[in-house]
């Protein structure tokens, strides 16, 4: 839930607003999950943000699913959480793998776009075209709008603690994604610590395009990683937002960790 609401409207927002200019709607097949990232700092057995035992809220005292048949207990989880706005966003379809490629994807340099959880936004990339260069277009923004409602309608507690119910699926997912002994909500917290970093850019972001795609002109944004350069491609008052959501839930998510002495 945490990386759907958060993570994944960020991602299927940018990355495919970014594309579509240049290729048109993309059609992705089921995908096969597959780390396509180096594996990170959480890998090691020192477990540096633990998932408590917390008491499950009085509705959620039933067995959990499967992982492989979640899909249908967790969509309709996820669409009382985030409204009607997420149920008409979201791939019903390997949820819970999806977004944990997608998170752990997120602080690396790339995000493949067959992962994603989320339909994509409706509209092509657009840029402002001026005396031989480009700039990112701000009536982008308005492109993330049903985004950004589902992310200012959760609510971040009730978010994570049913993140936390469920967490044995996430955790059986990364380590299905080629992470034996990592360990997810420390990916999570560090994929989410990332974003928070993204630097703030007011002035308008020049772009250079390639024979494929656009990108930052600014070496230092284009070096940012795939999180932080989707953070960019929102505009600066949804990534406010993202960000002050983030927050909440980064707050919300580590409270549910046990105090260590």
């Amino acid at each position: 839930m945490v990386a759907v609401i958060v993570v994944a409207a960020a991602v299927a927002a940018g990355v495919f607003i970014w594309r579509k200019g240049l290729h048109g709607v993309e059609q992705p097949p089921a995908p096969t999950l597959v780390s396509t990232t180096a594996a990170p700092s959480t890998s090691s057995s020192v477990i540096q943000h633990p998932i408590s035992e917390a008491a499950p809220a009085p509705a959620s005292t039933a067995p959990l699913p499967s992982l492989e048949g979640s899909d249908a207990t967790v969509a309709d989880a996820l669409t009382q959480l985030g409204g009607d706005g997420l149920a008409g966003l979201l791939l019903r379809e390997q949820i819970i793998p999806r977004i944990v490629a997608t998170v752990d994807a997120l602080p690396s340099r790339g995000v493949a776009t067959h992962i994603l959880p989320l339909h994509t936004p409706q509209g092509a990339f657009a840029v402002n075209p001026a005396d031989g260069r480009a700039t990112l277009a701000q009536r982008n923004a308005e492109r993330y709008a049903p985004y950004m409602r589902v992310v200012e309608q959760v609510d971040a507690g009730k978010a994570v603690a049913w993140y936390v119910r469920y967490y044995p699926l996430f955790q059986q997912a990364y380590r299905d994604l080629g992470y034996p002994h990592g360990y997810f909500n420390d990916r999570l917290v560090a994929a989410i610590d990332n974003m928070l970093a993204t630097p703030q850019v007011s002035a308008p972001v020049e772009l250079v395009r390639t024979d494929t795609y656009y990108l930052f002109a600014d070496p230092s944004l284009q070096s940012l990683s795939a999180g932080q350069k989707l953070l960019l491609r929102m505009g600066p008052e949804n990534a406010a937002k993202l960000k002050a959501k983030l927050r909440e839930i980064r707050t919300a998510l580590v409270s549910h960790s046990p105090l260590r002495g």
